[in-house]
């Protein structure tokens, strides 16, 4: 049996662990603005209605569709539009490289987000138990 053979089988888990992942970690910037866990203190007195509430409600809604994968496809397409206009109004500014202007994960969730337009939730996701 060829790797392949042997790898291609497992891909939809792996796509799973991929968009669980991601999800928790971009799930955890939506908990530190409205909850403060874990603290952030520059969101400390973030006002709800602003850019960064915005975001928060971005992250926390399409943090916990993806985590549990549910409308994944939609809910990636959007957040992958939110992360790059995030990243051309926060980050590109201060510098063309994002190490110095600190988007690099602005960068990869864009992508990742992007990457799940195309792929879908894969296993162990509610929309692989409806169907979608």
């Amino acid at each position: 049996m060829t790797l392949t053979e042997t790898l291609n089988p497992q891909a939809p888990k792996a796509l799973a662990a991929l968009r669980i992942v991601t999800a928790l970690v971009f799930l955890a910037h939506g908990t530190a603005k409205f909850f403060a866990f874990p603290h952030v203190a520059m969101f400390d007195g973030m006002p709800v209605f602003s850019l960064y509430g915005l975001a928060g409600v971005l992250e926390l809604a399409g943090g916990l569709l993806l985590l549990v994968g549910l409308f994944t496809r939609p809910t990636a397409f959007v957040l992958a539009g939110f992360m790059a206009v995030a990243y051309f109004m926060a980050h590109a500014p201060k510098s063309f490289f994002p190490i110095i202007n600190g988007g690099d994960s602005a960068i990869q969730f864009c992508f990742v987000f992007l990457y799940l337009v195309f792929a879908g939730a894969g296993a162990w996701s509610l929309d692989a138990k409806r169907g979608a």
